[in-house]
Order: structure tokens, then sequence, then C-alpha cells
């Protein structure tokens, strides 16, 4: 399964940010907390200094003084319960309700004064408990709360600062994603780059617009594209070699048998004769091929020194040829000729004509009809072959333009390069390829249309 880089960096980022966040809340809630918390605290402080107050002492006797209504004010509190307890020097219960928890430790700070959790009466309290002068001595007091208040602010802090949390989660959701998705683009854009090639565009990947974290990505593909580019041009130096090698000592093996059949010979010898003869002619026509398909590859030729060809003429040039070839076989070889202007190599552009009126010629059954057409179609240059014979099934039409394929169960001695000549130097002219079925659903038609760019360019030609 392919690994997606924008999941993989999401998933590096997202986690640590969600916790760098969700730490800053908890850190808020109780940096918020304390404050409040101790602000209810100094309100229970305040209280047990006003009780404090009220302790009353004669010889050595005390007691707690706290009128009706000092007490209902107390006591009065629109979301908590107010509890207290004071206690003489020695202990004694002289105030307040009994039962109230004791402080952990009585080891008072500056203010004498220490604050903790309990329990009273079944229900959580915040009690605090201080030490105050009574008369030459110190006497105890405490006052509890339940916690209602402080259960209600920790929940409103909480609230108060989910929404703006989510807000910041939500932002820097998008911010993350953004900035991965925009540091990402480079990459895209070179992954566009690099798919807008066709195979045959080898040039290295210019660097220039390469991000620096992907140079060394570029830089081993470029090495590679080098690597390709120069097996490739290997493989076509081989092939136009080899196709030059093997012509001269084919033409003089083709040459040698015509006039050994010249000869009177026996037939047996002559019937051998006529084989090696057209082996011949056929293994030529295939060196002549190959190097019909080096030239007509990338580096094989150069666009910049394409010249204005006119379609009509090239046709014209070798017509008489294949005339001869047709009559033999009793085709009727027809042409409907108008001038067609385009830029491009005169070989393969002749290359483009001989190799579909020797399809049409070997595979059309004696007796038939093969038609060659140049011209021009709604302002584009075109030139067209068509056939009444066997023709090819939709199934096969894109794969007879692959080299050296042939549809099973075909006849004759073709070696399967010609269509694939033709789609060649077609792309190698900017021209597009169709293949179809002749006059009235019979037969074969190949059609090579020039683009209108390219036709331009032929009439604005010198």
């Amino acid at each position: 399964m392919p690994r997606s880089l924008r999941r993989h960096l999401l998933r590096l980022l997202l986690p640590p940010v969600a916790a760098l966040l969700a730490a800053g809340a908890v850190a808020a809630y109780f940096i918020s907390l304390r404050p409040a918390s101790e602000a209810y605290d100094q309100a229970l402080v305040d209280i047990g200094l006003a009780l404090g107050d009220r302790i009353r002492g004669a010889g050595g006797a005390y007691y707690f003084d706290l009128p009706s209504v000092a007490e209902r004010a107390l006591r009065t509190d629109k979301y908590d319960t107010i509890y207290y307890s004071v206690q003489a020097p020695d202990g004694v219960q002289i105030g307040g309700e009994t039962g109230l928890p004791a402080p952990p430790s009585m080891r008072s700070g500056a203010d004498g004064v220490r604050a903790f959790d309990g329990e009273y009466r079944g229900t959580a309290v915040r009690i605090v408990a201080l030490r105050v002068p009574c008369e030459a001595d110190v006497c105890t007091v405490q006052v509890a709360e339940t916690r209602n208040k402080r259960d209600r602010l920790a929940r409103d802090i909480v609230l108060s600062s989910l929404v703006p949390e989510l807000l910041i989660a939500l932002a820097t959701l998008a911010i993350v994603w953004f900035g991965v998705k925009r540091g990402l683009v480079p990459l895209e854009e070179l992954c566009a780059q690099i798919k807008m090639r066709s195979a045959r565009d080898l040039r290295p990947i210019d660097l220039g617009e390469t991000p620096t974290e992907a140079a060394p990505l570029v830089g081993a593909l470029n090495q590679l594209l080098v690597q390709v580019d120069e097996a490739r041009r290997n493989q076509q130096r081989f092939l136009s070699n080899a196709a030059h090698q093997l012509r001269t000592p084919l033409a003089g093996l083709q040459a040698h048998a015509e006039l050994a059949l010249a000869q009177p010979v026996p037939e047996p010898v002559r019937a051998e004769l006529e084989q090696v003869r057209a082996a011949t002619v056929r293994t030529a026509r295939l060196a002549n091929q190959l190097l019909a398909l080096a030239r007509a590859e990338p580096g094989g030729y150069r666009a910049e020194t394409f010249v204005p060809v006119n379609l009509r003429r090239t046709v014209e040039e070798t017509a008489d040829e294949w005339v001869r070839r047709a009559r033999d076989k009793e085709i009727d070889l027809g042409f409907e000729l108008e001038d067609a202007m385009v830029t491009g190599d005169a070989f393969l552009l002749r290359e483009i004509f001989m190799n579909l009126v020797h399809n049409a010629i070997e595979y059309t059954p004696r007796g038939g009809r093969v038609t060659v057409r140049t011209g021009r179609r709604r302002a584009r240059a075109f030139i067209e072959l068509e056939d009444n014979g066997p023709g090819i099934a939709s199934s096969e039409r894109r794969r007879v333009r692959e080299r050296f394929y042939r549809i099973p169960g075909t006849a004759g001695a073709g070696s399967g390069l010609g269509l694939a000549i033709v789609s060649e130097i077609a792309h190698a002219h900017g021209a597009e390829v169709e293949i179809g079925e002749g006059a009235d659903g019979q037969g074969c038609r190949v059609a090579l249309t020039f683009l209108a760019a390219q036709d331009r360019l032929a009439a604005d030609a010198p």
C-alpha cells in the first residue's frame, strides 16, 4: 500500500501539538483555579477572624458571644453551608458545631492559619483553622464551607477555557494541515512536471526550482535519466549500425540470386534460388525498417533541420515502384492526391508512405483495391491509405502499433514493424494516427493528420 507523506507528517505533528494544547489547557485550569480558591480561603479566614473577636474571657474562663443576627448573616450563603467551631485554649468547645475535622497539624505559618480539605456530615468541605488571641492565651477557630461554589467555579473555568482551547486546536489543525499541504506543493509540482513528460523526453530535471530537501532525489533521478538516455542512444546506434552493415551484403546477395535466376538452371535449383531471393528481399526490408525506426526515435533526427515537404510530391516520387508491385498482384492502386505541405524530415515522411502502402498491398487479396490520398481537411494536412482487404479488428488497433506485434493468424511475411514505424514518425512530426474501417465497413483505413500548428509552421517556412 502506498505510503502518504502528508499522512506521515500529520501523524508526526498532530499528536505533540495536541499534547501541548492539552497541557496548556490543564495548566491554564490550575493557574486560574488557584487564585480563585485562595480568595475563597481568604474569605473563610476573614470569617474566622471575625469570630475570634467574639471570644470573651474572665478569670481563666472563656465564652463565645455571637448575636443571633450576626450568626444568621454568617450562615446565609446562596450556594454553600457554613459551619464553624470555636475552642478555648484548653480545647473545650465554646461555640459552633462539634465534630469538625481537626487540621492535620497546627504548625502554623506566620499568620497561624491552616487551610485543608475534609468531610463533615457526609459532605466534602473546605476548612480553615486559625489561632486567634483571647485574653493572654490563644484560642482556635475553625470555619468550614461546602464546596459548591468552588466546584461551580472549577466548571466555569473548564467551560470558559474549553471553547478557546477548541478554537485554538481547530486553528492549529488547520494551520498544520495547510502548512503540510503548502510544504508539499513543490513535490506535487515536480510530480506534475514529470507526468507531463513523454517517455521520449529524458532531459535532466532543472534543479534551480527544486527544494533543497528534494535536491538529492532529483539529482539521483537525473543520473538515472542520463543512464537511460545513454542506453537508448546505444540501442539506437546499434540498430542504425546493424542496419547499415546488413544493407550492403544483403543487396549483393539479392543481386547474385537474381543473376543466378537469369541463368538456365534446373527447376529444383531455381526453386531454391527463388526462396533465397525472397528471404533476402524480406531481410533487406527488415534492415531498412530497423534503420528507419532508429532514425524516427528521438536523437535520430533534429527537429531544427526539418524542411517544408509536400506530401503529394513524396507519394509521386515513389509511386512507380509500388504501381508495379500492385500490378504484379493484380491490385488496383489508385491515387487521389492534392497538395499538403508539412514541415519535417523528407526521408521519414517517405517511410510513412512506403510502410503504409507495403502493408496495404501485402495484406489485400489479389484483385483488391488500394487508394492513397493526400490533402487537407479542416486546415490540417493528411495522408491516408484505404483498402478493401481483411481489415484490423477494433480490439487489435492499439496493439498493431507495438513493435514486432503481428495479429495472430495473419498471413504474409511482415515483421510487425510497419505501423510501429508509422507511429514513431507521426509522433516525431506532431501527427495523429487513426486506424479505422474502409469504405462500406470493409478493409482498413489508416490516416495521419498533422496538427494545425505544424501546418502553419510548414506554410510559413521559406
